[in-house]
């Protein structure tokens, strides 16, 4: 198994992004913070943009909040650390504002259809973390830019959603509602009217007449904006496989979330993109003195009731050494398939991570 080097990561001036992608609940955003942070006490210029549901980033950083503005984190020796949590919603209203005159931007703004779509369309999340990451590398205030990917099903769903996202508001089915307010010919219009008004017959009698006009009123406004969608998520895409971008994919040592990393890992190959290397967190820690699994259980049946205690903790011992035995073969299952993939273990825990001393620890396991 090859060891992944996190400081020359860390280090490397040609990299200037960071992308922590994973299925959910594997520790991105912990390993996403404890890198920036690593890497700004190394004396980089970074920011790290999480998109944490929980808030737990804001608490170990010391601040009292984040916002889709990065907020300097205090007390940083070395160089310098910005964190900022994602707001899906208030990235798409900037999206808006930014491409369409103010009255066209107000009536998207307080379309109910708009509203819907910009706070919980699938994809939207994955979609608006790319274009915060766009925006954060033109304002060039960070000379690294950490990211902590959506808790996604999938770590797929990450590639997925950005095209997904701008093939629905460039696709036909927005065309069909945006063509009357797109001024065809005389005749044309006619005919396509005609094909138009049958068809939302169709659609007012599944959807609602409410629901369907929200609609029709949000495509007419939006309309000067779908020709870019497609492009800006060609871009974000894009955005992904520039050369100072590198991958960690992380993962538990559980075999579901090391099948999805196997999965991200094959689908970084196959489009190009530059992968660092995997993070495995949550690692049995089997630094106790040499005992086997099968020596401390059979300890601890032959004292039975003549020292609880004791051969309580013989099972306990005994029970960790098999779950690392299993974390291993699970390891070394996903390294036969991926040799080239460099490696970094973190240990599990005692606690979960509620400062920056946590954080640091957690950096300092990464690189050792």
């Amino acid at each position: 198994m090859t060891t992944l080097d996190v400081d020359a990561l860390l280090d490397d001036p040609a990299v200037g992004v960071i992308v922590c992608c994973g299925s959910g609940g594997v520790g991105k955003t912990t390993t996403a913070a404890a890198l920036a942070l690593r890497a700004a006490q190394r004396g980089r210029t970074v920011c790290v943009l999480t998109i944490d549901p929980a808030r737990r980033l804001a608490q170990s950083m010391g601040l009292t909040e984040l916002d889709n503005t990065p907020r300097p984190v205090p007390d940083i020796e070395g160089g310098s650390l910005s964190a900022m949590m994602l707001d899906m919603k208030r990235t798409f209203d900037e999206i808006v504002e930014a491409h369409a005159e103010p009255e066209r931007a107000a009536a998207i703004l307080e379309n109910p259809f708009y509203q819907a779509l910009s706070s919980s369309f699938a994809g939207t999340q994955e979609y608006m973390a790319m274009e915060k990451l766009g925006q954060l590398r033109q304002l060039g205030e960070w000379d690294l830019i950490v990211v902590d990917t959506p808790p996604s099903r999938s770590a797929l769903d990450f590639l997925d959603a950005p095209k997904r996202l701008g093939s629905f508001l460039d696709g036909r089915l927005i065309r069909v509602l945006a063509a009357p307010a797109r001024g065809a010919g005389r005749v044309s219009a006619r005919v396509l009217g005609a094909g138009i008004g049958l068809f939302t017959g169709a659609m007012s009698k599944i959807l609602g007449g409410q629901v369907l006009r929200d609609v029709q009123l949000f495509v007419t406004s939006f309309d000067a904006l779908f020709g870019g969608f497609r492009e800006r998520a060609e871009q974000t895409y894009a955005q992904l496989q520039a050369p100072d971008t590198r991958f960690l994919v992380v993962a538990a040592p559980e075999p579901d979330a090391l099948r999805e990393a196997s999965y991200f890992v094959q689908r970084l190959e196959t489009e190009r993109m530059p992968l660092a290397g995997l993070v495995l967190n949550r690692v049995q820690d089997v630094r106790l003195p040499e005992l086997s699994a099968a020596t401390a259980r059979a300890g601890s049946e032959r004292l039975g009731d003549d020292d609880v205690l004791v051969a309580e903790l013989l099972r306990l011992h005994a029970d960790r050494m098999d779950s690392a035995a299993r974390q291993e073969r699970l390891t070394r299952s996903f390294t036969g398939a991926h040799p080239r993939v460099p490696v970094a273990s973190v240990i599990a825990l005692a606690d979960d991570v509620h400062d920056l001393d946590g954080l640091q620890t957690i950096g300092d396991l990464l690189a050792r």
